[in-house]
């Protein structure tokens, strides 16, 4: 069995990074990364440096939503590209072998809607870049899915740090699954009443 106490490791040096002086730089490589290498959620650092200073909440915020599509694009060419030879032994090696297989049985199911429910909920981000290349899903409207997805999440979560400040923290762990989850839910109902009603 692997041992991932590296990853509990590497959350804490994310959130000492949150207050060094070049916290900014380490924001944009940690969002770039994470949509396709890096095992740790953007998230744990926005939450850190919105909490030291809740007036740059919205940028915080926008620059991980931008760095973040701009990692999506090298995972999208990844997983096209290199699908099987790197990418698949990558994800298995860090347990997201489960992850694979849902996010395949979403796209089966939605198909480019997938992206932005996954990218929007804490699912795997890097599972979702490098799966939408595989599974050659159009590249515009995987871009657009990811910018809607992430900029919702990313915005999401420094509204909550601004607001709930040094409790966001445990209000993020405790219900943010469940409320992305629900508003994922209303966009499917939302869609398949578009394309069953009116659509049809």
């Amino acid at each position: 069995m692997l041992n991932f106490g590296f990853i509990d490791r590497w959350y804490e040096s994310v959130k000492q990074m949150a207050r060094h002086k070049h916290a900014v730089r380490a924001l944009v490589m940690i969002a770039f990364f994470e949509s396709f290498i890096f095992p740790v959620p953007t998230s744990v650092m926005l939450v850190s440096m919105v909490q030291s200073d809740r007036t740059k909440a919205w940028r915080y915020a926008f620059i991980c939503a931008i760095a973040s599509v701009a990692g999506a694009v090298i995972g999208y060419l990844i997983g096209w590209f290199a699908y099987e030879t790197f990418a698949l032994p990558m994800l298995e090696k860090m347990g997201k072998a489960h992850s694979i297989d849902g996010f395949k049985g979403m796209v089966d199911q939605y198909g480019a809607l997938a992206v932005f429910g996954a990218g929007l909920t804490p699912f795997p981000f890097k599972v979702i870049t490098l799966l939408s290349g595989a599974l050659k899903l159009n590249f515009i409207v995987f871009i657009l899915a990811s910018l809607v997805a992430r900029f919702t999440q990313f915005f999401l979560v420094a509204a909550i740090v601004w607001k709930f400040g040094e409790g966001a923290e445990a209000l993020i762990k405790k219900h943010f699954a469940k409320f992305t989850f629900g508003f994922f839910a209303l966009v499917i109902l939302g869609w398949a009443v578009w394309k069953f009603g009116l659509g049809g």
